[in-house]
């Protein structure tokens, strides 16, 4: 259960509420936090089916770490509409050294819980999230 490298252990909801976003659709993204004093990852906040990339992009803390999915809607070139789920590592160039640390070193283990990834993005500020990197990353 527990993480090897950084012992961060993950709750069962992160990987339920991540199933629901996959299968059902029934959210647009889901922002995880590690809890640093139960040593889990967590489910910090849900985005509903309405909800927008400028919403996931509001809800990630300036100064600190998260992971967060999202099931990024799009056409492709010939107007066919996709889907594609993109995890994301938020870690900004201004969080603390250690949380960076801790954050980097469980993101693998925490990425393999989470079947169904399809797209990796690492973004330490705003601009590396914009939604043109996430059409560009999609296609």
């Amino acid at each position: 259960m527990a993480n090897a490298a950084s012992g961060m252990a993950v709750h069962d909801d992160c990987k339920l509420k991540f199933m629901e976003l996959k299968t059902k659709r029934s959210y647009r993204y889901i922002v995880y936090k590690i809890e640093e004093q139960q040593k889990q990852v967590i489910v910090e906040k849900i985005g509903e089916p309405a909800e927008t990339h400028e919403d996931l992009a509001a809800s990630l803390p300036a100064h600190e770490c998260r992971y967060a999915v999202f099931d990024f809607d799009f056409l492709t070139a010939e107007d066919v509409p996709k889907s594609r789920i993109f995890f994301v590592a938020w870690s900004p160039d201004t969080a603390r050294v250690r949380s960076k640390m801790i954050y980097a070193s469980s993101k693998d283990r925490f990425k393999r819980e989470l079947d169904g990834i399809q797209i990796e993005l690492q973004a330490t500020d705003p601009t590396e999230m914009d939604l043109d990197v996430f059409k560009s990353r999609a296609n």
